[in-house]
């Protein structure tokens, strides 16, 4: 765990003076109050690093998590986040214990960036009422909120809130640019707090904040709302999975041998969840901001993130007066600057060249989030890229007709034989899925099949077949078949066989021994069936005797 302790040192001093604003700015957010943003990320944060999956991850309070706490606070109150918190807590242990971690990396990328997209969006619509110095108009939809702090804001300028956020953004965002390694968040919101005092400026401030943290207790839990908050509960567990496992991933790229174990860092995240609300904390999840600037600051190991956990309760026992002098609008800045700064434009101009399926499952992404919820966003993401991937898998299947002995062990038949078979035989072969979504082309593609008296499926490059793509390929058999078309199957492995038998699709060609392992033995049916039904070549049409060689190649060598 000490692999490097200066480095870790020096790391966890560094993300504190980072996070601190951020605590205390997603705290307010929440309406949960900074006092929470403080206590999340000094339990949370120190929780999750001692149990989490991760050696590199730093979590607290994050702007994803206060986009969902904020509807709850409005609803239920600060017990109510407390108790989601808990129960959110309950789930993500149960989820470890489970291996659900593993599934998360299923997430596409597009809909990750949409979901990014949405919430930076978000947390800036948030922060318009406190940039502006206007009290929120208690609007559910943060558009609709901003709309009204906007126009509360023309009726009654507050010109000292908007410069105050407006210089902390630029501060933050130009530092970055020149001086990446410099903590500007801190600096400009020390120079606000400052200028505040100095001016004599008329703006809200923190307040008072409680010196330490408080003893832990289930007060808040009241177990008839348990029912009413289930619901928010999942959607907190599923956002805290999501990001923390996206923040782990995140730490993986930017170091040289971590990995970190999902359903470990689940367990990690589960715990802190579980008994951060103990102590007047929120909801926590990883952190990629904080996580980023711990690992580019040298952290080796988990003790750097359990440093900045211990630096910031300092920060609650010993600095409270201090903090309670910050302006509101100056925090409201903070967050403006970090919605800006979570939008990668490269990532997204990277996805838009990619195809015009990916922005669209971009878009409709960030848009869901905007006009709904976190939880309804992924999931519109989700059914999206989920039916643009079957699209394109499904048009990934192709029926083509093949050369009658293509890829097959030379033949003993003579020229004129094989052009007797290929005149009335054709092999079709399907490569890739026969499923639902494309399944129907194979039927238009088989039924435009004509004057042929046998028709060879070659099934061996199938890769997967599901109920709706087996009775499809049954409707093209039985269409050929009543036209008078012998059909014959050829290659299908064992596992697609089972699926075709189950539905009934083979039956009638299994009562007629027309089912075979190999192409050769499918062929060789169809020369015997030939040999009964077709003219002699170059003779007069008369059609063979019962007594007449089945085989044409043999009567020519007679």
């Amino acid at each position: 765990m000490g692999r490097s302790p200066r480095k870790d040192l020096v790391a966890g001093l560094t993300v504190a003076i980072v996070a601190l604003p951020l605590a205390l700015g997603f705290g307010v957010a929440s309406g949960a109050g900074a006092e929470a943003g403080l206590a999340t990320a000094v339990v949370a944060g120190a929780l999750a690093a001692f149990f989490g999956g991760s050696d590199l991850q730093v979590s607290g309070p994050t702007g994803a998590m206060t986009v969902v706490l904020v509807p709850i606070v409005h609803q239920y109150g600060t017990s109510g986040v407390l108790t989601v918190g808990l129960l959110s807590g309950v789930l993500l242990v149960a989820a470890a214990l489970g291996g659900v971690g593993r599934f998360m990396a299923y997430v596409p990328a597009p809909v990750v960036e949409g979901f990014t997209v949405g919430i930076a969006g978000v947390i800036g619509l948030q922060q318009v009422p406190a940039a502006l110095g206007v009290h929120a108009s208690g609007a559910e939809n943060v558009v609709v909120a901003a709309r009204d702090a906007v126009a509360a804001f023309v009726r009654a300028p507050h010109l000292a809130a908007l410069a105050l956020a407006a210089g902390v953004a630029a501060v933050m965002l130009i530092g970055a640019r020149l001086r990446p390694g410099i903590p500007f968040s801190l600096l400009a919101v020390v120079a606000a707090t400052a200028a505040t005092g100095a001016a004599g400026l008329d703006v809200a401030t923190i307040g008072h904040l409680p010196a330490g943290l408080p003893a832990p207790s289930l007060g808040f839990l009241h177990l008839g709302e348990v029912p009413h908050l289930a619901t928010a509960a999942l959607a907190v567990a599923a956002l805290a999975a999501l990001e923390s496992l996206m923040s782990a991933t995140a730490a993986d790229a930017m170091s040289v041998s971590e990995r970190h174990d999902s359903d470990r860092e689940l367990f990690g995240q589960g715990i802190a969840n579980l008994l951060a609300p103990l102590f007047g904390g929120v909801a926590a999840t990883g952190a990629i901001a904080r996580t980023a600037v711990n690992v580019r600051s040298g952290a080796a190991s988990r003790l750097a993130a359990l440093v900045h956990a211990a630096v910031l309760a300092v920060v609650v026992f010993a600095a409270a007066p201090l903090v309670a002098g910050i302006p509101l609008a100056a925090l409201a800045g903070v967050l403006i600057a970090t919605a800006v700064r979570m939008v990668e434009v490269g990532s997204l101009r990277a996805l838009a060249r990619a195809g015009r399926g990916e922005a669209a499952i971009l878009v409709l992404t960030a848009g869901a989030t905007l006009a709904f919820d976190l939880v309804t966003a992924v999931i519109v993401g989700l059914l999206v890229a989920g039916a643009l991937a079957l699209r394109q898998v499904a048009r990934s299947a192709a029926l083509t007709r093949v050369p009658l002995h293509e890829g097959l062990p030379p033949a003993d038949h003579h020229a004129e034989e094989q052009a007797l078979l290929a005149e009335h035989i054709v092999a079709y072969r399907i490569d890739g899925p026969v499923l639902f979504a494309g399944a129907h082309r194979f039927l238009l593609e088989l039924a435009e099949t004509t004057d042929v008296k046998a028709v060879i499926l070659r099934l061996s490059r199938v890769s997967a077949v599901d109920a709706t793509g087996a009775l499809v390929l049954g409707d093209a058999i039985a269409g050929l078949e009543r036209r008078g078309i012998l059909v014959l199957v050829s290659g299908a492995r064992e596992d697609h066989l089972r699926t075709l038998d189950a539905l009934g699709v083979l039956d009638a060609l299994r009562a007629e021994h027309r089912v075979f392992a190999a192409t050769p033995e499918a062929i060789g049916h169809a020369r015997r069936h030939l040999a009964g039904v077709l003219p002699e070549p170059g003779g007069k049409g008369r059609p063979r005797s019962g007594r007449q060689p089945k085989n044409p190649a043999v009567r020519r060598r007679r």
